[in-house]
């Protein structure tokens, strides 16, 4: 599909003429010559990572980029007309989405790829060695996820860098962020308060350490300089009392995952209940990280899952005594228990209006290929599914 739509492009582009709008628009995009470049770069070196470029133009030199750019105007030219043609669609989607009376909730993780354009123009921000590698490296320890942690391989900020700076990489990133979404989902926030860093050649993320985040003096800094932020925070993973009192501070709402209720040990006090919920919060049957509630609740030990048999009979007993049911539609019996719930906000996967397996699973963390690839069609959607999903909203006041 890529090289089919960039083919496309291609063609468009040879049709082009740049106006006065285009003008207007690249100029107030600052980012748009590094990741132009970047991209002509890359093709340049067919795909490789920029830590493998000659020197001069891994270390993003002036001179040496100006040399490039002048013998690849046209490949630059491209890609920042590609840029134009999606930002123009996107904000087309986003005025229909006013008109409409729906806000559009976005994402940003805490972390950016290493093999990137922003780490690759802005590499003293980030805790490399001279020649671009990983010194440390971001994941997580051990959890329900994986017995050996997840290793994500994104490089780790020097936040003492970013302090002395005003914070300034990351109140640009939000600023984007905030002009694409109404809502934006800050992924991993506990890590802002402290996250855990592994060495860059490490395989797993057993052997890592916490270290401190920035806390509140990032969030105060985009505050002042943007207003304020319409953030859901990411609470999820090792949470302490410490990340907690952070986002109670910046009055953020967390998550609460309904699929985590029903497991731990008996007795043990499990804010995924919802008789537990908070108002300022916002629920999800799973989130794009979880399996879909059908392979959820489906699922064995073994493969992605920590869990051992009797373990998962437990977490079954407990939901259905619980939830006051047999089992079947577990998709329809979790999406009830959200919409019913006090939390302010309830976000449900497609995958779990479907009813769909393991199969349609979004992603898998710690996985770094084999993501991101499901799609529907209109007509899985049918009219009783939508009936259905009205009735529950009318019912609990949606």
């Amino acid at each position: 599909m890529i090289p089919e739509k960039r083919r496309r492009l291609r063609q468009l582009f040879e049709r082009f003429v740049p106006d006065a709008r285009f003008d207007r628009w690249a100029q107030q995009q600052p980012w748009l010559e590094d990741f132009a470049l970047f991209s002509a770069l890359k093709d340049v070196h067919s795909g490789s990572s920029w830590t493998s470029w000659a020197p001069s133009l891994a270390a993003h030199e002036p001179a040496a980029l100006a040399t490039f750019a002048k013998a690849h105007a046209r490949e630059l030219a491209q890609v920042r007309f590609e840029q134009y043609v999606f930002f123009r669609q996107f904000q087309t989607l986003k005025q229909k989405c006013v008109e409409s009376g729906i806000k559009l909730m976005g994402d940003v993780p805490i972390y950016i790829a290493h093999d990137s354009a922003d780490v690759w123009s802005s590499r003293e921000l980030f805790q490399l060695t001279e020649d671009g590698s990983l010194i440390v490296q971001a994941g997580v320890p051990p959890d329900y996820f994986s017995e050996t942690g997840q290793l994500w391989g994104n490089p780790i900020y020097k936040w003492d860098k970013l302090r002395e700076q005003g914070y300034r990489w990351w109140i640009n990133r939000m600023r984007a962020a905030l002009a694409m979404f109404d809502i934006v989902r800050l992924d991993h926030f506990r890590g802002f308060e402290a996250y855990w860093e592994v060495p860059g050649d490490a395989t797993t993320a057993m052997n890592g350490r916490w270290a401190p985040g920035p806390g509140a003096a990032l969030f105060t800094a985009m505050t002042a300089a943007l207003g304020p932020l319409p953030i859901v925070a990411e609470n999820l993973g090792l949470i302490t009392p410490e990340v907690e009192a952070l986002r109670e501070q910046l009055g953020y709402p967390g998550m609460s995952i309904l699929q985590f209720a029903f497991g731990g040990a008996e007795g043990e006090v499990n804010e995924f209940k919802p008789h537990r919920y908070l108002r300022e919060s916002v629920v999800y049957t799973g989130t794009h990280d979880n399996d879909t509630t059908v392979g959820w609740w489906n699922s064995e030990p073994g493969g992605d899952s920590t869990r051992t048999a009797a373990e998962i009979e437990k977490e079954h007993a407990y939901a259905r005594r619980y939830l006051n049911t047999d089992g079947r539609e577990m998709n329809w019996t979790l999406i009830r228990a959200a919409l019913a719930s006090v939390a302010d906000t309830v976000l449900i996967p497609m995958q779990d209006i479907l009813g769909l397996g393991s199969a349609s699973r979004m992603n898998l963390p710690g996985r770094q290929a084999g993501n991101w690839q499901f799609r529907f069609d209109w007509s899985q959607l049918t009219p009783d599914l939508t009936k259905r999903l009205r009735e529950l909203n009318t019912l609990f006041d949606r």
